[in-house]
Formats: structure tokens, C-alpha cells, sequence
């Protein structure tokens, strides 16, 4: 199947929010030390933003004020359709007691067993997704095909 038969389709911002508040997870690029690395991170979408915990660290180190990129994706729930988010723009530590509070009650908890007490905010310059056909597997050379006898 050539490209034709699966276009890919860009999805407008508001899409691309709606997909990021159903993503469990998602990609942190960033660089340290001059060499880009990449974190799965849970995050969750407040007013237009995305904040994730973190604890104090290189990643936090590298991910304030630097430019950074963040990607989720997934499949639609009927199968048929993939799609990919990417965020691009700039992270800061949450420091404002007033901030804080207002981001606690977001459901973020830590995937790893200790102190994740630094909460972070990703400030988009631009988001960016779109959507394609899942094309199905071709059959495997020696593999059996279904038949209807």
C-alpha cells in the first residue's frame, strides 16, 4: 500500500489537547551534558500547559529554561487510526506557593518508588499532531491464511 492509500491527516491544536488529556504518558527530549536523552514521563494537561513531577536532578537541571520536546502517542479505541502529539517549548519548576497549590490536585503520580516532589510545567511554543490509517500486517511468509471453508 502505497502512501496514497493511508494519508495522514494534521490534527488541529484542540485535537491534539484532547488526545493529550487521554495519554497516560508521553516522551521528555531534552539535552544533558550535550547529548539528547529521552524520559518517559506521566503528565497532565492544565490550561493549555503540561505538568509532570519530577525529582531534583539532572533531568530537572536540563529541562529549566532549555528548549525541550514532548511526544505522546497512541491508537484510536476502535484500532484503525494511530496518532502522534509533539509539544515543543520550554519547562520551568513550579515555585509559586499560589501555582503549587493549584497544580497538587492533579493526578500525577510518581511510576518510580522515591521523592518526586518537584512539579514542572511545560509551556508550549507550538504543538503539532497528526493522525494515519493503521494499515493491516501482511501475512507472514509460511504462516497460515484464513479461509472461509
Amino acid at each position: 500500500m502505497d502512501s496514497e492509500d493511508t494519508p495522514t491527516t494534521v490534527l488541529p491544536a484542540h485535537t491534539c489537547w484532547e488526545l493529550l488529556r487521554d495519554a497516560p504518558y508521553g516522551r521528555l527530549a531534552l539535552c544533558i551534558d550535550g547529548q539528547p536523552e529521552i524520559f518517559p514521563i506521566n503528565t497532565q494537561v492544565d490550561h493549555g500547559t503540561l505538568v509532570f513531577r519530577t525529582a531534583e536532578g539532572a533531568k530537572q537541571r536540563a529541562a529549566e529554561g532549555a528548549p525541550i520536546a514532548f511526544e505522546a502517542d497512541g491508537v484510536m479505541a476502535d484500532g484503525t487510526r494511530a496518532w502522534s502529539v509533539v509539544i515543543k517549548g520550554h519547562a520551568s519548576t513550579i515555585q509559586l506557593t499560589a501555582e503549587l497549590i493549584a497544580t497538587i490536585h492533579l493526578p500525577l503520580h510518581a511510576w518510580e518508588p522515591g521523592r518526586k516532589d518537584r512539579f514542572m510545567r511545560i509551556v508550549p511554543a507550538s504543538i503539532t499532531g497528526r493522525s494515519f490509517t493503521v494499515t493491516p500486517a501482511p501475512p507472514q511468509h509460511g504462516a497460515p491464511v484464513a479461509s472461509d471453508e
